[in-house]
C-alpha cells in the first residue's frame, strides 16, 4: 500500500510540473503578443505626434499669411 501512495504522489508531482510548465508557456506567449501590440501602439502614437507637429507648422504658416492679408487690407482701406 505504501508503494501505491508513493507512485500516486510522484505522478501528481509530475502532472503538477507539466501543468505549471504549460501555463508558464502560454503566459509567455500572451506577454509576447502584448509586447507586439504595445510596440504597434507606440509607433502609432509617434506617427500621430509627427502629424500633429506638421499640422501645427502648417497652421502657423497659415496664421502668418492671414495676418499679412489683414495688414494689407488695413493699409488699403
Amino acid at each position: 500500500m505504501g508503494g501505491a501512495i508513493t507512485a500516486i504522489v510522484i505522478i501528481l508531482i509530475v502532472v503538477a510540473g507539466i501543468t505549471a510548465s504549460i501555463l508558464g508557456y502560454f503566459r509567455l506567449q500572451r506577454h509576447r503578443a502584448d509586447a507586439v501590440a504595445m510596440a504597434s501602439y507606440r509607433r502609432l502614437a509617434e506617427q500621430a505626434v509627427a502629424n500633429q507637429e506638421t499640422l501645427n507648422e502648417q497652421l502657423a504658416a497659415l496664421n502668418a499669411r492671414v495676418q499679412a492679408v489683414e495688414q494689407l487690407l488695413r493699409s488699403v482701406g
